[in-house]
């Protein structure tokens, strides 16, 4: 004997309801995701001889190296410090994206 409903869902009312709130939640995501796009973050290293700029989606948009850094004799000292100011803002920029997508999931909506 059919009842109406949504195969247990409870009507078209609570139907509404769950699309309501996911068209919420993916709007929610976008948001964070534009955030984390403006979100700038640092990393650095040799004590700031080397900083790395980037935002929370781990795109780097500036590197920055102090002339004291840079002995031509011993370039994979830079390319050490380089490395490690990359790896410290990714770091960063992991945290900031965890915080704001964490909420979600890891729904890919």
């Amino acid at each position: 004997m059919y009842k109406g409903g949504f195969n247990g869902f409870g009507g078209g009312n609570q139907m509404q309801n769950l699309m309501r709130q996911a068209q919420k939640m993916q709007e929610e995501m976008q948001k964070a995701q534009a955030e984390l796009e403006e979100t700038e973050v640092e990393g650095a290293s040799g004590g700031g001889l080397v900083k790395v700029t980037m935002t929370a989606k781990k795109v780097v948009t500036n590197i920055s190296i102090n002339p004291d850094a840079v002995d031509t004799e011993d370039m994979t000292m830079l390319e050490d410090l380089i490395i490690a100011a990359l790896n410290d803002g990714y770091a960063k920029a992991e945290e900031i994206y965890n915080e704001k997508m964490g909420a979600f999931g890891g729904l890919g909506l």
